[in-house]
């Protein structure tokens, strides 16, 4: 009798802990439920400004980029499923300045109330150039580590905008990424210091608050915009320029064809490097697992071989 009293409680136990066990998977089941219910959707318009609010939200947030892999944001429009994914989202984070073409036709049509827009590059831009007789706003304010710290403020006030009961998760994982933008603004600082050479001939104006921020000087081939064809003139003076101060490399980029860059190149005696402006990774770059630092490190390499640094 006491045998199968002894056994029966055995049982009983064994029946208990697998309850226990089904109740504890569900809850957690429940829980992951609830995580994923409560992330925020948010909007992006731009590789950079995608890769510091994915840095910034971690798991609490859907993160979606508007420009796709390998396009150039510039002229890049906007599918119906980007504007479709804008209208259903709780954040859209822009970079301004004329970046984005289509920027101002949607937030016209966004009621404030129901999302929150956060212009990161506002009031960070202060280059400008005059091209076809307009002043124009150099918006590549995310080249500058010092000013990309400014946007990820933003950024991370947006999110708390948007989502005020997960402010201290934003908030702490944007100084871990403010702070891997204060050692890249020194890797910058340090490396550029010893250069023998200044001057960095680019295929269009987007390194001015890089080149500003370290001492460099920037000559570009074409305009703000990297479809910019120059004229013969401009070119002419390009190769004159490159001539007279003995500049041995001529940078192109990723997104955009090399031949000018190349041509010039040639006729000068130069070689070829990528400077890249990060504008959007190809392909090629995602699956490699290349991110906003590690292309800010790759061009920082490229720069220090033609300035002739630390020789």
């Amino acid at each position: 009798m006491k045998k199968n009293l002894f056994f029966g409680g055995i049982v009983c136990i064994i029946i208990l802990v697998v309850i226990g066990v089904r109740l504890s998977e569900r809850q957690s089941q429940v829980s992951q439920k609830s995580v994923a219910t409560e992330q925020i959707s948010v909007v992006t318009s731009f590789y950079p400004l995608f890769f510091f609010a994915k840095e910034i939200a971690q798991e609490m947030a859907l993160v979606y980029n508007i420009t796709p892999s390998g396009s150039e944001p510039h002229e890049y429009e906007p599918t119906p499923q980007d504007r479709a994914s804008i209208e259903k989202s709780d954040l859209l984070i822009l970079n301004g300045d004329g970046l984005e073409a289509w920027g101002d036709s949607i937030t016209r049509n966004i009621d404030p109330n129901r999302m929150s827009i956060i212009v990161a590059g506002e009031g960070l831009a202060t280059g400008t150039f005059v091209e076809e007789g307009k002043t124009i706003v150099d918006p590549h304010v995310w080249l500058s580590p010092v000013l990309a710290e400014q946007m990820v403020d933003k950024i991370t006030q947006g999110f708390v905008q948007a989502d005020p009961s997960n402010e201290i998760v934003y908030r702490s994982n944007a100084e871990v990424l403010k702070s891997k933008l204060v050692d890249l603004d020194n890797m910058y600082m340090q490396s550029l210091s010893t250069c023998k050479e200044k001057n960095i001939v680019t295929s269009h104006s987007a390194f001015g608050y890089l080149a500003q921020a370290y001492g460099l000087t920037q000559v570009p081939i074409a305009g703000l915009s990297p479809d910019a064809e120059p004229s013969a003139k401009e070119i002419g003076d390009i190769v004159t320029f490159a001539k007279e101060n003995d500049v041995k490399y001529i940078f192109f980029e990723s997104l955009i064809s090399p031949k000018l860059a190349q041509t010039i190149a040639k006729e000068v005696g130069a070689q070829t490097l990528v400077l890249n402006p990060i504008e959007g990774l190809t392909d090629e770059e995602v699956v490699s697992g290349e991110n906003y630092f590690s292309v800010m490190q790759n061009n920082l390499i490229n720069l220090k071989t033609a300035l002739r640094c630390n020789e």
